[in-house]
């Protein structure tokens, strides 16, 4: 099997299994794609791995198998030949792949129904989904340290905002998905994230031109967000959502301007 080969089979997998990223990825440009494909491709392995088995000891085997990965891929040696850690060594450097493990070991909560201790531990939890994934894409494409509080800012809003979106699915699993579930605290909650997310846009010019393709991932954090502040039982309904029309003209015109 060829790079081209696990590139597709990445490219696959993430239209799969997280199509928002998928058309994200495909909205920019080719050599963009060789990095966030691979990328995001793990992303998926790891997100589904705690929900493939009910099994707990599975599931994390399931995860320590990537925590091996990434290991091989911070030592700089020889790593596993498989169709998304082999791209994704091309994509890691040390300091990315440590954080991946952080990512690795974030997704445990899945696996269990131990609620988060708190405000911060679920602040944490977003941080390292979420914003460890967004971080690695932007500096593997050339962003700088001085674009990192943007880029987590961006990547934090976008993770609450997809969280939103599974809160039906979390809590039908039996998971405690929110520290406070209540109305007011959901609208404080996505309120926040609109803040970060407007602090994040206002410091865009921070990422490296090269790195802002990577950005196109957070595109529907807004309207997410403002739903979920607006209507927060559509938070607990799984109403939240925008139409397929919308998703890809408000897709275009974040590629076509920079204004993610």
């Amino acid at each position: 099997m060829t790079l081209s080969d696990d590139l597709n089979g990445c490219a696959a997998l993430v239209e799969q299994g997280d199509p928002d990223r998928f058309l994200a990825a495909m909205a920019a440009p080719v050599d963009a794609r060789r990095v966030l494909f691979p990328l995001y491709a793990f992303n998926v392995e790891i997100a589904r791995a705690p929900w493939v088995t009910q099994e707990a000891m599975i599931a994390e085997m399931r995860l320590q198998w990537w925590r091996d990965a990434l290991a091989e891929i911070a030592e700089g040696g020889p790593v596993r030949r498989h169709e998304v850690a082999t791209p994704l060594a091309d994509v890691l450097d040390r300091a990315s792949a440590e954080q991946m493990d952080e990512a690795v070991l974030a997704r445990r909560w899945d696996i269990y129904r131990d609620p988060f201790e708190d405000a911060a531990a679920f602040d944490a939890h977003l941080d390292r989904t979420s914003g460890h994934l967004l971080w690695a894409a932007t500096r593997a494409l050339g962003a700088g340290a001085e674009a990192e509080a943007a880029v987590r800012q961006a990547a934090w809003a976008a993770g609450l905002a997809a969280w939103f979106q599974a809160i039906p699915v979390f809590e039908e699993a039996g998971r405690k998905p929110l520290v406070d579930g209540r109305s007011e605290a959901v609208r404080a909650l996505a309120g926040e994230g609109l803040d970060r997310l407007k602090a994040a846009r206002q410091a865009r010019g921070a990422i490296a031109p090269s790195a802002r393709p990577a950005m196109l991932a957070v595109w529907l954090a807004g309207p997410i967000l403002e739903q979920a502040k607006a209507a927060p039982e559509r938070v607990a309904n799984g109403s939240l959502g925008v139409s397929e029309a919308r998703r890809k003209l408000s897709l275009m015109a974040a590629s076509m301007t920079g204004r993610w």
